[in-house]
């Protein structure tokens, strides 16, 4: 993103400092041609850094641009061994920047895809819990996947989890108001949870209202650790293998 565009080795610098050793470049656009942004950015890793991984899908918000000739692109983008995921994609009934039609129809074509090329899916679902999970779990994905960026309480989490996916937990785990977040990661089996930035966005507490970035991510990640009762080494070790374990191309 461009928020990242004049300083993304310093940002990576830093993450290794924070004891971050991989990171996933989110994929995105929707028209052909433009899918392609999380790959550039893994492919433009500076040595000595931590790794880069990258998805590839076409997020909700886009959806309404997207055509039959991005599907095409998609599933090139996805024979690249750095993408470990198709993603981020679902559905997002908050802004609505797309129909909410196109979106469940591009959502079905993209968890298809993964579904035939048998590669976990990242999840983005905001106000659409039962057609996300619906769809989701009428695509019998081989493969699973994650709800990123979870928003959910324990409720959604028992379903998604009945799915067999993963809890991703972001920034707003250390929000005031993100009591419900916290119950749904306490509640969480250890096998089932992973942490993220979702940067440039929802930086943690005590950086909320800057640019978040991934070095925060040990933030969260010790928050989380409170929550479980768990040592931070023990939060920053479960994680890790929970990402290998999901995403096997990583391995």
């Amino acid at each position: 993103m461009e928020e990242f565009a004049a300083d993304r080795e310093a940002v990576l610098t830093r993450a290794l400092d924070a004891g971050v050793t991989a990171v996933v470049a989110i994929g995105g656009g929707a028209a052909p041609g433009t899918l392609d942004c999380g790959l550039a950015v893994a492919r433009l890793a500076p040595a000595g850094g931590p790794k880069i991984w990258a998805t590839a899908g076409i997020h909700p918000h886009e959806s309404k641009d997207a055509t039959d000739a991005s599907i095409v692109e998609l599933r090139a983008l996805a024979a690249d061994p750095a993408v470990i995921a198709i993603g981020e994609i679902g559905l997002d009934y908050h802004y609505d920047h797309s129909p909410r039609e196109r979106q469940r129809e591009l959502f079905s074509q993209q968890l298809a895809l993964a579904a035939e090329l048998r590669l976990p899916v990242s999840i983005h679902c905001r106000e659409a819990w039962d057609e996300a999970l619906a769809l989701i779990a009428a695509a019998q994905l081989p493969a699973a996947g994650v709800l990123h960026c979870f928003t959910g309480g324990v409720g959604e989490a028992t379903r998604v989890l009945d799915l067999g996916f993963l809890l991703s937990f972001s920034g707003l785990l250390t929000f005031p108001r993100s009591q419900e977040i916290r119950e749904a990661a306490a509640f969480a089996p250890a096998d089932r949870i992973l942490v993220e930035t979702d940067a440039p966005f929802l930086a943690p507490v005590p950086h909320r209202g800057r640019r978040n970035e991934p070095a925060y991510v040990a933030v969260t990640a010790a928050r989380l650790a409170e929550l479980r009762g768990w040592t931070v080494t023990r939060t920053a070790e479960q994680t890790a293998d929970n990402f290998r374990r999901l995403f096997r191309r990583a391995e």
